[in-house]
């Protein structure tokens, strides 16, 4: 029950943040590259958030990213892991290769949180 009473907080949620991205490297990750901070597997869809924003889009969260270029349009991502503690205002977008995480960069999305 807590998890449902934490998602409807969060429905409708929207903040415009940085947009990196990351794969299962072990300099681009801890210890355990192919596990996310709640026990998952990586895979596409899973989103990495600074602690700041996970105050508002919480583990499990569902939500939509939006950027310029419309390249995530469409498509819905889970809140699944969580960045360096340094990071702020940020999510970090999991890839299945170094040079997907390359080509993306860093940009500029508006994150929302699905009703």
């Amino acid at each position: 029950m807590p998890d449902e009473v934490a998602a409807s907080r969060t429905r409708g949620a929207t903040r415009t943040v940085k947009a990196t991205a990351y794969n299962s490297e072990a300099g681009q990750t801890d210890n355990s590259p192919f596990v996310t901070a709640t026990g998952t597997r990586v895979r596409p869809g899973v989103i990495a958030l600074s602690r700041d924003l996970l105050r508002i889009f919480p583990y499990g969260s569902r939500v939509t990213l939006q950027d310029s270029a419309g390249l995530l349009n469409g498509r819905v991502f889970i809140v699944e892991d969580t960045m360096n503690v340094r990071m702020a205002n940020t999510v970090d977008i999991w890839m299945g290769s170094r040079a997907q995480a390359l080509a993306w960069g860093s940009r500029t999305v508006r994150i929302t949180a699905l009703r």
